[in-house]
């Protein structure tokens, strides 16, 4: 296990490595999943031998109220299906922490239930935020739960210029779940739960 990093390095480079992604040409992705809340591409992941996601869909409320859905608190395990547990673990400022969570099962339990610990980091981007994360290698592994890793991901939620109660809501997801899984399931789940994850998010701020 090792120890907890300096934050403030981990941080600035968790940015700028997000803020790289979202540079990335539209030509290098190819899309994976079309719903009417949101459109998911990949690309081949520069991290690990799979792939990075690309979300984006337009949500209809201000970008604070967004970004304090979608960062490590309590409105999160509220709305996302997906999350089954979360704690904070530790807190360095009221903007970066360090927290272990707990995924379900997913396609039938072909992918088991998961446990990450992340680094997690908000801050402003634009007119907008930015809400980042990574994992760590730290903490006891649970015995009843594979340990998933995230590369760096994160999200950038800007208001529309036009329409600033409505918010442009773009991540960037490349998660290695580990554990004896086939490819091909992993991207058919990573996928359906990005898109996924914009309805279940709507539906909650209208709540």
């Amino acid at each position: 296990m090792d120890p907890l990093p300096d934050p403030a390095p981990l941080a600035s480079k968790l940015r700028n490595t997000l803020v790289r992604y979202h540079s990335i040409g539209d030509g290098e992705w190819r899309v994976a999943k079309k719903t009417k809340d949101a459109t998911v591409w990949r690309k081949p992941s520069e991290e690990f031998s799979g792939y990075l996601y690309k979300a984006q869909g337009v949500v209809e409320d201000v970008t604070n109220r967004i970004v304090d859905h979608i960062r490590p608190g309590p409105y999160r395990l509220d709305w996302d299906s997906l999350m089954t547990s979360m704690d904070i673990m530790e807190t360095f400022e009221e903007n970066c922490c360090v927290m272990r969570y707990t995924t379900a099962g997913q396609l039938w339990n072909i992918i088991a239930p998961r446990e990450f610990v992340d680094f997690s980091y908000t801050t402003n981007y634009e007119d907008g935020l930015l809400t980042c994360g990574i994992s760590l290698d730290y903490g006891e592994v649970r015995p009843s739960f594979v340990r998933g890793f995230n590369h760096p991901c994160g999200w950038f939620c800007v208001p529309l210029k036009d329409s600033p109660s409505h918010s442009l809501l773009t991540g960037y997801i490349q998660t290695e779940l580990r554990g004896m899984l086939p490819q091909s399931a992993v991207d058919t789940a990573m996928s359906s739960t990005l898109a996924n994850f914009y309805s279940d998010l709507k539906k909650a701020l209208k709540a």
